[in-house]
């Protein structure tokens, strides 16, 4: 039984990574100041279109034939999504900033956070966003696939083969 444990964590780690890789946007002071109203369900976040359409077909290449086509999808996923990896940073290193330490301060006000984030459904609400970005991130990477697949020239591929 320990072993099965372990095995899904290590599983759920992996698959976790490369949502963990994507560089995050740095909380403004605004963002900041909206943590408790999150925290309390009050001022969540929308999904936005772009995420949940592939949320609900990551793989479709309905409307997907040619590479134009392609390139404004990538680009909508791009404004959502931030910089893919064929041109974001190259050191991917997260930083602190002063806008995480505030978030992480103004976080820590609430007693039970984490109870209370759970009881006012703010922490599913956050699941379902990572989740909606995951599935961004991986609607964008295969569409660059397809892309590259149909000869398309880089936006609607990868920038860089290696």
């Amino acid at each position: 039984m320990r072993v099965k444990t372990l095995a899904v964590l290590a599983v759920a780690g992996l698959l976790a990574s490369p949502a963990a890789a994507q560089v995050m946007a740095e909380p403004d002071a605004t963002e900041v100041a909206k943590t408790p109203l999150r925290d309390l369900n009050i001022d969540g976040r929308d999904i936005p279109e772009v995420l949940q359409r592939a949320a609900l077909a990551p793989y479709s290449t309905t409307g997907m034939k040619r590479c134009n086509a392609l390139i404004s999808e990538i680009a909508a996923l791009d404004t959502e999504l931030g910089a893919d990896y064929d041109i974001a940073d190259a050191d991917g290193k997260q930083r602190l900033s002063q806008g995480r330490i505030g978030q992480s301060v103004v976080g820590s006000i609430l007693p039970f956070r984490g109870i209370v984030r759970e009881v006012t459904g703010a922490a599913g609400n956050d699941r379902a966003l990572r989740a909606a970005y995951t599935a961004g991130m991986a609607r964008r990477a295969f569409l660059k696939g397809w892309g590259l697949g149909r000869g398309c020239a880089y936006p609607a591929r990868p920038k860089v083969m290696k």
